[in-house]
C-alpha cells in the first residue's frame, strides 16, 4: 500500500511524497526504474521514455498524469546512484514557472525488500496556480506508479 502527502513549504514551493514496501531487492527495483524503454509496459504516468541514467542526459519522455492531458517533457538527470537514487529535473515552459525535482530512493529494508520514496519538490510562480492539481491529479498519478512499480517487481521476482 502507498502511503503520501503534501508538504507546502511556501506559496511557491511544495513537495508531493509517497512512500510503497516492495517485496523485491533494491537490484532488481532499479533495473526497472532505469530500463527507460519498458516504461510503456508498466508505467501508468510515463507511456513513453527515451535515455539513459546517466548523470547529466536528457529523458525525453511522454508524461500522462491522471485527468490531465498527456504532455512532452525534457528532463536532465542529475541523480544516478545504483540501487538508491535515481533523480531528475524538469521545467514547465521555462525554468522558473514550475520546476519540478524528482526523486526515486530506494531503501534497503531486508533480504529481498527495498522502501520506494518518490518525491517531488516543486517550486516557480506557478505553483500556486497549479497546486490543485498537483496534490490531487499528480499525486494520484505517483501512487499509481508505486502500485505498478510494486506489481512489476514483485511478478517478475517470482519467476527468477
Amino acid at each position: 500500500m502507498t502511503t503520501s502527502h503534501v508538504i507546502r513549504h511556501s506559496a511557491f514551493r511544495m513537495t508531493l511524497h509517497t512512500t510503497i514496501a516492495i517485496a523485491a531487492s533494491p537490484a532488481r527495483v532499479w533495473d526497472i526504474l532505469t530500463d527507460f524503454k519498458e516504461y510503456a509496459h508498466w508505467n501508468p504516468a510515463i507511456p513513453s521514455a527515451v535515455g539513459e541514467a546517466v548523470r547529466g542526459s536528457l529523458l525525453q519522455v511522454v508524461i500522462q498524469w491522471p485527468g490531465l492531458k498527456r504532455d512532452n517533457y525534457s528532463l536532465e538527470v542529475t541523480a544516478v546512484e545504483p540501487e538508491r537514487e535515481l533523480r531528475w529535473l524538469g521545467h514547465f515552459g521555462t525554468s522558473g514557472l514550475m520546476d519540478g525535482d524528482h526523486r526515486f530512493i530506494i531503501e534497503p529494508a531486508g533480504e529481498n525488500r527495498a522502501n520506494i520514496v518518490q518525491t517531488e519538490d516543486f517550486s516557480g510562480l506557478l505553483v500556486p496556480i497549479f497546486a490543485p492539481w498537483l496534490k490531487r491529479n499528480v499525486l494520484d498519478g505517483f501512487n499509481q506508479v508505486n502500485e505498478a512499480l510494486k506489481f512489476r517487481a514483485e511478478h517478475a521476482s517470482r519467476s527468477t
